[in-house]
């Protein structure tokens, strides 16, 4: 059966000598894998292997086989073209590490277009924008909206924000309650869009260690996932 979408690309790995395997999240059924034959060898034609780097947003056109575990594309063009997402050293940083976020979370094969846009669209306004330096820290928190553990906002002038719970408290809890600097980011960055983001001032030590607390919220609520292997080879370059 051809189905035409949108999709973005997760991951990519290579297979034999000049085929890959693409992980893409699509508008229309979810995450899809695709066995791209000979891709690596095409020097020309819709094929080529740019149009699959990481996060790239495409038009696809697939054969899609219900039970069948890797589709296989048709045609393939851009639905985007970035600007700086891929050229820029501290861009490129961030799509490396939260391609591998996004591919170790969104596993499910079924049509999310909610989530499709917020990736989307956030992806586009970080190829546009110039100061970003929050930018991951905005979007993984966001992001647990559409993965459903977003932080229960009802009472936010509590003292304690509880990792485990989702909820802020007027005690501390355990080891996952969260106060302090981390505290302070986490309300200052809560409901806030990305236009208004550069109003959050944070130094490199800040930013990691909000870092490493969002990281810890997505393993207390997310039984498979780990800490992305990218993760020292990102807090150097954002030292």
């Amino acid at each position: 059966m051809l189905i035409k979408t949108k999709a973005i690309v997760l991951s990519k790995l290579r297979y034999r000598d000049n085929d890959l395997i693409v992980k893409c999240f699509t508008l229309h059924k979810g995450v899809v894998s695709y066995l791209l034959r000979g891709v690596l060898s095409s020097k020309k034609g819709s094929s080529k292997a740019a149009y699959y780097q990481l996060l790239s947003q495409l038009q696809i056109e697939e054969n899609y086989r219900e039970n069948q575990s890797l589709q296989t594309i048709k045609e393939v063009r851009l639905d985007f073209s970035y600007t700086s997402l891929h050229t820029n050293v501290y861009k490129s940083s961030i799509v490396m590490f939260l391609s591998e976020v996004l591919s170790s979370v969104l596993r499910e094969e079924e049509e999310n277009q909610q989530l499709y846009h917020y990736l989307e669209t956030t992806f586009r306004w970080l190829d546009a924008e110039d100061e970003f330096s929050n930018f991951h820290l905005l979007f993984l928190l966001n992001l647990t909206k559409h993965l459903g553990f977003y932080p229960d906002v009802s009472d936010t002038n509590k003292m304690y924000f509880n990792l485990n719970n989702g909820l802020f408290e007027s005690k501390k809890r355990d080891v996952y309650s969260v106060y302090g600097e981390n505290l302070a980011t986490l309300k200052q960055l809560l409901g806030i869009n990305f236009d208004t983001l550069n109003s959050v001032k944070l130094n490199s030590k800040q930013r990691q260690s909000f870092l490493t607390m969002l990281l810890l919220y997505f393993e207390l609520h997310l039984g498979s996932f780990k800490k992305p292997k990218s993760l020292q080879i990102f807090n150097q370059v954002f030292k």
